[in-house]
């Protein structure tokens, strides 16, 4: 039941209280535009309640970087711990007075004539302009077939991953080699637990090269500025998978080769369960050797640019290292789980987008708000946050103040769907 106040009439409401419901909140702010952002827990609740204690930014302090506000502290090139992002956030609502509202989960988005009717859990508000800025990392996405996993074994998505103590003291297996993936193996493998990895599609990066952080190269190389029309398939780049990468205090890098000689178990894709028995494809040396060749073909461009801006006093260039020596296969196709004493299986397969409450149909097959730019079919209905939204950062905090500075000069003058540019 919604609590008994009046309806509210507002210009706009945006629906989150992360990196980007705040990142719009303060370009609403500074255009004087009357808004409220409802959050259904506290302000970067995501971060506080649904992310393990050891985990760090991926991105170095000097990329912590919101619309009139970065990170001032005397680490620039260190990772944020979880505590100092939830501060980062804190000071960051309170440095312009973001008029959240907190314990306002969102029940229904319907549109009422012009206006849009937004219930949540403190009230009815009835706005011109509603932005959905819940983010690209929403729901943990867990493949259907995971059902037919043995009840014996334990099943946990990362967000519900606190530490390993969470686990007995059986084996883990670890679906997905992407920056969670890898982590979380690493972690509970420092723990004297078996671990076997599933990996499928992934991203390889070094967290350094040639004395730089690559999350310096790539934004000095304007890499995370690519625009979505400029590359060839939106869609292909969108489905691109996330970054193998890591932020540790000591900048150490982690790869899957790191990860065998610690004792991991390295396996290909898992393609199917059946009560305790798990099937994994054949393609973990062609999946590795895909990502090696684009991490080779990334250091060359790195290289180039090095040259190109005449850039002295580097390392050299550093001889590429593939993942494996030789093309051996490593691991193994099938996997009983009860007869090797496997008891968890962690599924760090991503991510989804759940909109359970939108009653407005802007949603396609996939279940994806359509949208160009952040701005759907639906006059004054818009989207902030999402994958490759408008470039390449555009999910990242560093790059969602930009679309949430052109969002809001598109809620000023109402741009039709057709007529984004």
């Amino acid at each position: 039941m919604n609590a008994p106040w009046p309806a509210r009439h507002i210009d706009t409401v945006v629906i989150g209280g992360g990196q980007a419901g705040l990142a719009m909140s303060r370009h609403l702010f500074d255009r004087r535009i009357d808004h409220v952002v409802l959050e259904r827990g506290r302000i970067a609740e995501r971060w506080r309640s649904e992310r393990w204690e050891s985990l760090r930014l991926l991105t170095p302090n000097w990329q912590t970087r919101l619309p009139g506000f970065q990170y001032g502290g005397t680490d620039p090139d260190g990772f944020m711990s979880m505590a100092e992002v939830i501060e980062f956030f804190d000071r960051y609502a309170g440095s312009f007075s973001a008029p959240v509202v907190s314990g306002a989960a969102v029940s229904a988005v319907e549109r009422t004539g012009p206006r849009f009717h937004i219930r949540s859990g403190r009230g009815l508000w009835i706005a011109d302009n509603v932005v959905i800025a819940t983010g690209y990392s929403d729901v943990p996405y867990v493949p259907a077939f995971a059902g037919r996993l043995s009840r014996r074994v334990t099943q946990i998505v990362p967000t519900r991953y606190g530490n390993a103590e969470q686990f007995s003291h059986g084996g883990v297996l670890v679906v997905g080699a992407s920056a969670t993936g890898i982590q979380l193996a690493d972690e509970l493998r420092a723990t004297g637990r078996p671990v076997t990895l599933a990996v499928g599609r992934h991203l390889r990066l070094p967290r350094r090269y040639r004395g730089r952080d690559i999350m310096w190269w790539l934004d000095a190389m304007g890499v995370f500025d690519e625009k979505v029309d400029d590359v060839f398939d939106a869609v292909i780049s969108r489905s691109q998978p996330s970054l193998q990468l890591i932020g540790r205090p000591d900048g150490r890098a982690l790869d899957l080769a790191g990860l065998a000689a610690k004792g991991v178990r390295v396996v290909g894709r898992l393609i199917g369960v059946d009560g305790e028995q798990t099937s994994f494809d054949d393609d973990l040396i062609a999946t590795t050797a895909a990502s090696d060749l684009k991490l080779a073909a990334l250091l060359k461009r790195i290289d180039a640019f090095i040259v190109k801006t005449a850039q002295r006093g580097l390392p050299p260039a550093e001889s590429f290292q593939p993942t494996w020596p030789s093309a051996i296969q490593v691991g193994k196709e099938q996997i009983d789980l009860r007869a090797e004493r496997i008891d968890s299986v962690v599924w760090a397969t991503g991510f989804a987008r759940k909109y359970p409450w939108l009653r407005i149909p802007v949603l396609d097959r996939q279940g994806e708000i359509r949208q160009r730019y952040g701005i759907t079919p639906v006059p004054g209905l818009y989207a902030l946050g999402m994958h490759f939204q408008r470039r390449r950062k555009s999910a990242f905090i560093d790059g969602v103040g930009d679309d949430a500075a052109f969002l809001a000069d598109r809620i000023l003058r109402r741009v039709p769907f057709t007529a984004a540019g």
